[in-house]
């Protein structure tokens, strides 16, 4: 099955977040980072959970600066949920599924 989680850049942002026309949950990560590659298979459950639903996103701060510093991302993960192109809640740190279930089915 292909991942359905999509990669964002700071170039792709404005095209895969800010004009969808679903909500999108952005985890804002690193590759250096544990509790990152400890949510990642979370992330992918969620993608087929809620696939046409719900966007899952992720945006590597190192190679992507532009955007993390714009939204002050100063831990990760940082996960974003945005609707209709402006943010609408954030959890930072790593969290359990049910924790992320209820964060985008709260703003659906």
């Amino acid at each position: 099955m292909a991942d359905l989680v999509v990669h964002v850049t700071d170039d792709s942002f404005t095209k895969e977040v800010v004009e969808s026309n679903v909500p999108v949950v952005l985890d804002f990560w690193a590759e250096w980072c544990g509790p990152c590659k400890a949510i990642a298979p979370i992330l992918k459950d969620l993608a087929k959970d809620y696939d046409g639903r719900v966007k899952i996103a992720k945006l590597d701060v190192d190679s992507n600066p532009g955007i993390a510093g714009q939204f002050g991302i100063r831990g990760i993960p940082t996960l974003l949920v945005f609707k209709g192109g402006k943010e609408v809640d954030r959890v930072v740190g790593a969290a359990p599924k049910g924790t992320y279930q209820q964060l985008i089915d709260k703003h659906l």
